[in-house]
């Protein structure tokens, strides 16, 4: 394995770098063919996909969480979800909500879902692995979130509204179906103001790595794919 200021760029035949000696805002690596069982492998190791042209694996420091008990809803979204203003289902849609997350947003030009990461994320679905969670307006598609679960991790890998608080909504009843199946990582990669709102907080990355190495080991109860709420 060579490496290129620091930055590992692999080869066919390697395996990831130890994500702990990796640059702390720049890929640990770079390289190879993506696809749902590399990505798997690299969500294990602490990494994920970040670009497709070329295949760039990121772990930075410090990484971005929400406590599965301290997602913040204001006093205005807890109002509103007692009022049940949408249908909220788990994986009735998953395809729809990847398509909604990678549709550019208005103040942007592209998206990092290219189409390679749609095959993928489709085959981690078809083999249980990714889930989504929808919000509907009668029978529209409004809102959802979408991420990959291992064991008790779940990587939220983005979400999308086209209605005020539908990805707010989509994500608390996220939350709800992670804390009940006993999850106990959220992964959300990195901060925003926008997550930071929610509760979004950084930890440093050798303490991500702990708390995902037992995460991933521990036997949670099935995804709920029922209707959240009606």
């Amino acid at each position: 394995m060579q490496y290129i200021d620091g930055i590992a760029i692999l080869d066919e035949d390697d395996d990831f770098p130890d994500p702990r000696s990796g640059p702390a805002d720049e890929p640990t690596a770079v390289g190879l063919i993506l696809n749902a069982e590399l990505m798997l492998r690299a969500y294990r190791k602490g990494l994920f996909a970040w670009t497709s042209e070329p295949v760039t694996w990121w772990s930075p420091d410090p990484r971005a969480i929400i406590k599965l008990d301290e997602l913040h809803v204001s006093k205005r979204l807890a109002r509103k979800i007692r009022q049940a203003p949408f249908i909220v289902t788990a994986d009735q849609a998953f395809v729809d909500v990847l398509y909604g997350c990678g549709a550019p947003r208005e103040e942007e030009n592209e998206t990092w879902i290219t189409d390679e990461f749609v095959d993928c994320f489709g085959e981690l679905f078809q083999k249980g692995y990714a889930h989504s969670v929808e919000c509907w307006k009668g029978n529209t598609l409004v809102g959802g979130v979408f991420g990959v679960a291992i064991g008790g991790f779940f990587s939220a890998e983005s979400m999308f509204h086209r209605v005020t608080d539908a990805s707010k909504i989509a994500l608390y009843y996220l939350v709800e179906s992670l804390k009940h199946s006993g999850f106990t990582l959220l992964d959300i990669q990195v901060l925003t103001p926008h997550t930071e709102s929610l509760g979004g907080i950084l930890i440093p990355r050798t303490y991500y790595l702990r708390r995902l190495k037992e995460a991933i080991k521990l036997n949670t109860l099935p995804f709920n794919k029922q209707i959240l709420h009606a």
